[in-house]
């Protein structure tokens, strides 16, 4: 049977990148996350009330795209540094379980709403839903460190 070295990974084999491929990781969750509750305080009335929750999607579509690709693929990266230690860790699991629930709501409900420029009650759940999901990826993703 063969076993998982971490040593083997190229992430562990020098001191600096694991520590650039967490940085870009952060960086592109944080421009992700950030141009999705851009829509979201616009759907909730707190911000960016010239524009439309429409036209603020459709300007950050490709900005959140793009930062989703860059956190999955570093993530993948991080992932391989040490699979089985995060795999047994349940805010890791808890994690990604939420993003893809996060990412599925953001590309269906999420954008759905925003595009049919509802400001109702209706529109504001749709918001405080996307960012609880986003806030409890970014939570379990810090607690991994911890547990």
């Amino acid at each position: 049977m063969l076993a998982y070295d971490p040593a083997s990974s190229p992430l562990n084999n020098n001191n600096w990148s694991f520590a650039l491929v967490e940085c870009f990781h952060i960086a592109a969750f944080a421009f992700s996350i950030g141009t999705i509750a851009l829509v979201d305080l616009r759907l909730l009335g707190a911000g960016m009330m010239r524009q439309r929750p429409s036209d603020l999607l459709r300007a950050t579509t490709l900005w959140t795209l793009a930062g989703l690709v860059v956190v999955i693929s570093s993530g993948l990266f991080i992932f391989s540094s040490d699979p089985i230690r995060y795999f047994y860790n349940d805010s890791f699991r808890l994690k990604n379980i939420v993003l893809v629930i996060a990412v599925i709501y953001n590309y269906t409900i999420h954008r759905k709403v925003a595009m049919s420029d509802q400001t109702g009650a209706g529109a504001k759940l749709t918001a405080l839903v996307s960012l609880l999901l986003w806030t409890t990826v970014t939570f379990a993703g810090l607690f991994y460190a911890f547990t």
